[in-house]
């Protein structure tokens, strides 16, 4: 487990939707539905514009996301909102999956793209496996995990099995020390949560399952009303911990929605394939019939399905 862990633990972008929804209505919504005459304004620009945003969410193995640069990412998820629909889905990549990276001359884990060409890579490399249109990227480090949850009060989760691990020549040193059972987890302990790795009976998948159920559960208790107050710190967390190509005016657009997106209906899933040793070397191999079928129900709508004809080629 030595400096190989995860280092985040919801998708931020919502996050930093849900907190520009608590900003906005508090500075510009208010202050403009006072106005007896208002007509097409700030929101209104806002909130037009295409419905969904699709991006790859990622976790690096590094202390420092500004830091970042040759390092490899420890999680990958790609995640979709419709801000029409409220709906959200989410797509967990194991790191070891098999994949060819562009510039390389064999293939490779996928994990691996991120050391040889930053965010942007790893970007392409998910775009290649999946075959959807991918040009946005959230990369976050793991000390936001112990910021937020804190600052939310905790989140609770169900630890599947006693959790115990020390490595304390780790980056940043290991010490996981958790009981079976539904509990609420502090900061830290989240992070031992998430870092856990090698108890898993099916390794790297039972360990993007207890992500999942901790993203969910975070999602309700940052959007509970005692929250709302502590949305300062969070946007302050957020920015010393994330970095993010996607436009503040997207962002915007998107956050003006946020109090409709449906987070007990969050879809998630894993990639489907199964792992396997390839001349000496384990990795993931992907079902590509199964991942497509997948996706489609995921990612792919009529709309987007129009733009990639219009488009011939632009959603490789």
């Amino acid at each position: 487990m030595k400096g190989r862990f995860f280092k985040t633990f919801f998708v931020s972008f919502i996050l930093f939707a849900v907190l520009w929804t608590g900003f906005i209505y508090k500075t510009v919504i208010l202050a403009e539905s006072e106005e007896a005459e208002y007509e097409e304004g700030f929101i209104d620009r806002l909130i037009n514009g295409d419905d969904d945003i699709t991006f790859l969410l990622l976790g690096v193995d590094s202390n420092d996301v500004a830091k970042s640069s040759g390092t490899r990412t420890d999680t990958m998820m790609v995640c979709k909102v419709d801000k029409s629909t409220g709906d959200i889905s989410m797509l967990s990549i194991p790191r070891d999956t098999k994949v060819r990276i562009r510039g390389r001359k064999n293939e490779d884990k996928i994990n691996h793209a991120h050391a040889y060409g930053g965010a942007e890579l790893s970007v392409k490399a998910v775009k290649d496996l999946l075959g959807i249109d991918l040009d946005y990227y959230v990369k976050v480090d793991y000390k936001i995990v112990k910021e937020f949850v804190d600052l939310i009060g905790g989140v609770e989760v169900d630890v599947p099995m006693d959790m115990k691990y020390n490595d304390p020549i780790a980056d940043p040193p290991l010490y996981i020390n958790l009981s079976k059972g539904r509990q609420v987890l502090n900061g830290d302990k989240s992070l031992q949560f998430l870092r856990f790795r090698k108890g898993y009976a099916n390794q790297d998948l039972g360990r993007i399952e207890s992500q999942q159920q901790f993203i969910k559960a975070a999602f309700e208790q940052a959007l509970t009303v005692d929250n709302i107050d502590k949305i300062p710190q969070m946007i302050k967390s957020y920015y010393n911990n994330v970095d993010t190509n996607i436009p503040l005016d997207l962002i915007l657009k998107f956050a003006a929605k946020a109090k409709d997106y449906n987070m007990e209906g969050i879809q998630t899933a894993t990639l489907p394939g199964e792992p396997q040793y390839v001349n000496g070397v384990s990795y993931y191999v992907s079902n590509e019939e199964e991942t497509n079928k997948l996706v489609d129900e995921l990612f792919i709508n009529q709309k987007t399905a129009e733009h990639i004809d219009n488009n011939s080629g632009s959603n490789k």
